[in-house]
């Protein structure tokens, strides 16, 4: 027999070898999110908690692994980010924050873009826990403070009271290597506000969040805003006679009678110009319901306020107080604007502006429950117009989008971050079948949502 070259004879061998992974997940059906498609009977190949490999199922026997795990059917889908959450309180409450965490994960969120607040450090240590697998819990991009007016409506933020302050502020949240910034309305002015967009885009930070009532918003987009935070500050270009409107109602009393003159016509041309920026907008319907419905609806057999701390429910009295004081009118107001945000969803996306899902969760907002919220938040946007894949894209792909991260997250595929969630029933079929969420992949672990739950229960 002919003797074949040892060159060969080496090639042949390393081409026979399985490939080496950590973890092999084997009979899963794979979620393209972006095209609304199913890839069945599949195999996903993990280490060092980035995919290696998709493949067919029936090709598993290529691939030796440290732990193989039977997906048994489910589906397999990036897991959701929730873009707008909130860790806050203040240093008496970081521990409470901090257990906040695994329910992230125990509802299938494997990423949170924090709202700013006033334990910082706190949340950058926990960042880099995460990170480096020591703490259950999603990555976090956070902005540090907010950025306010003389008069900040929550402690911790940074004043900036004339045009002068914004560089100061930038460059203090550049000392703290913020994810992006995140500017508040509590008495900030136009001229500052303008400026604090200025400033971050020659810093190239990415800036959203609220607005002075009295700003541009399409000003604001063409300095480099780059989003908004809840839908009150669209009104202002998407109402007839807006600025008698707010003359004669200053700040948010005006966005009852903006919404009486909402206009379709100016709006769509509204949303088309912030298309053109490659605009995002956080609608935050669900908080805005369950807020409206203060008055009304009993909590207190939430099944999930038991894994809340008891320092943490204290806080949702804040809100509780509030709709109280406004009784019917509070109530009766709170779901008209309800009502006609929800309207306002499916033309901005229709436009080409980019949707954001966001809960809003966290203390101070009453009974938004901190992973199972962006469930609800997704049932809205459905509600709201949008098709469950275009509503999934809200969280899997518009999320990473914003931070440019296209290449990390968004889909299933060789080279991207391993933060997968594995369900029992197809979300692209039934928007609330993301609540059929069984697993959850995280920094190379991976988490039964019933455990999870389970253990959370326990120590509250």
């Amino acid at each position: 027999m002919k003797k074949l070259p040892l060159l060969f004879l080496v090639l042949a061998l390393s081409c026979s070898t399985p490939n080496q992974v950590d973890l092999l997940i084997t009979n899963v059906h794979i979620i393209d999110v972006e095209n609304g498609e199913v890839s069945k009977n599949q195999m996903i190949a993990i280490s060092d908690n980035r995919i290696i490999a998709v493949d067919e199922a029936s090709n598993s026997a290529n691939y030796m692994y440290k732990e193989i795990m039977d997906g048994d059917g489910t589906f397999a889908m990036p897991g959701l980010w929730d873009n707008h959450v909130h860790f806050r309180g203040g240093e008496n409450l970081i521990e409470q924050n901090k257990a906040m965490l695994p329910m992230f994960l125990a509802f299938g969120v494997t990423t949170v873009r924090d709202g700013g607040g006033d334990i910082t450090p706190a949340i950058r240590d926990w960042q880099t826990e995460i990170e480096n697998g020591e703490l259950a819990g999603p990555t976090i991009f956070t902005p540090g403070p907010k950025i306010d007016g003389s008069n900040p409506a929550w402690d911790g933020s940074i004043k900036v009271l004339a045009v002068e302050d914004a560089l100061t502020a930038l460059e203090s949240l550049e000392g703290i290597f913020a994810d992006f910034v995140k500017i508040y309305d509590g008495n900030l002015s136009p001229d500052a506000y303008y400026a604090v967009i200025t400033e971050a885009e020659a810093r190239g930070l990415k800036v959203t969040g609220h607005m002075p009532l009295s700003a541009d918003l399409i000003t604001a987009a063409n300095l480099g805003l780059d989003g908004i935070e809840h839908l009150y500050y669209a009104l202002t270009e998407t109402a007839l006679n807006a600025d008698e409107i707010q003359q004669e109602n200053p700040g948010y009393a005006a966005i009852t009678p903006l919404m009486d003159n909402y206009n379709a016509e100016l709006a769509n041309q509204t949303y088309a110009q912030l298309a053109e920026s490659q605009f995002y907008v956080t609608p935050t319907l669900h908080i805005g319901r369950t807020l409206a419905e203060l008055n009304i609806t009993d909590h207190s057999n939430d099944s999930l306020l038991a894994y809340m701390s008891p320092e943490i429910v204290d806080t949702y009295q804040r809100r509780i107080r509030s709709a109280a004081r406004g009784g019917e009118i509070y109530t009766n107001q709170r779901q008209r604007w309800g009502e006609a945000f929800r309207a306002m969803v499916k033309p901005m996306h229709d436009a080409g502006i980019h949707i954001l899902a966001g809960s809003d969760c966290g203390p101070f907002n009453s009974y938004v429950y901190p992973g199972a919220s962006i469930h609800e938040e997704l049932e809205e946007l459905v509600n709201a117009g949008l098709s469950p894949p275009e509503a999934l894209s809200t969280s899997i792909i518009n999320g990473p989008r914003f931070f440019d991260l296209e290449d990390k997250y968004g889909s299933l595929e060789a080279g991207k971050v391993a933060d997968i969630i594995l369900l029992k029933e197809n979300p692209l079929e039934n928007i609330s079948h993301t609540k059929s969420v069984i697993i959850t992949i995280k920094n190379g672990t991976y988490y039964s949502t019933k455990n999870l739950r389970q253990q959370l229960n326990s120590k509250n």
